[in-house]
């Protein structure tokens, strides 16, 4: 049985290798090839003035070739962000050379809490605290919070906070947000 098994196999090995596989050759490929691209040459004419493009040298494709990139074409990035820039980075990298930042400025306006205000004076301030607990008197004109912040008016239990916000393409954006004296501390 092991014979016939090894005789079967060996035969049909020697007759498997006897057939062309049907595979394209290089020559037929690159013959394939030079046709596609005079057929690509004949429908799309030279532009007037220019001579027709000449042929590849052997190894190097044809510059109208099915891969090849429009001569024509040219990106021109003037004007343009670089879009592997980090615009945050820059924004930070700025506004760390302009000048030192305050404690206030080290923390964002949700993170800081108002707990007090002295506002019928000719000069309003209030008391602000950090997370850890730390109290801050401020005025109008303080600089506070991370966006370059600043405290625009104080009044009975509240405190106006002027921030800037620069978007990804680099236009600046002003929002007005509202500190308040919460309720259960006697606001």
């Amino acid at each position: 049985m092991r014979r016939a098994i090894v005789t079967f196999a060996v035969s049909a090995l020697l007759w498997g290798c006897g057939q062309e596989t049907g595979k394209v050759s290089v020559t037929d490929y690159e013959a394939q090839r030079q046709a596609a691209v005079a057929r690509l040459a004949k429908s799309k004419p030279a532009p007037q003035g220019t001579a027709a493009p000449a042929e590849a040298a052997p190894g190097k494709p044809a510059e109208n070739a099915f891969g090849s990139a429009d001569k024509g074409f040219t990106y021109v990035a003037a004007g343009k962000r670089d879009p592997f820039r980090s615009f945050i980075l820059e924004q930070q990298a700025s506004r760390n050379l302009k000048r030192d930042r305050g404690p206030l400025e080290q923390f964002e306006l949700a993170q800081l809490a108002l707990h007090a205000v002295v506002w019928d004076t000719p000069r309003p301030r209030a008391l602000v605290t950090d997370p850890s607990g730390r109290g801050y008197i401020v005025a109008e004109g303080t600089p506070i919070g991370k966006n370059e912040g600043r405290v625009t008016k104080i009044t009975d239990n509240l405190v106006v906070v002027r921030e800037t916000y620069v978007d990804y393409l680099g236009e600046r954006t002003e929002k007005d947000i509202e500190m308040r004296v919460r309720q259960s501390q006697g606001g």
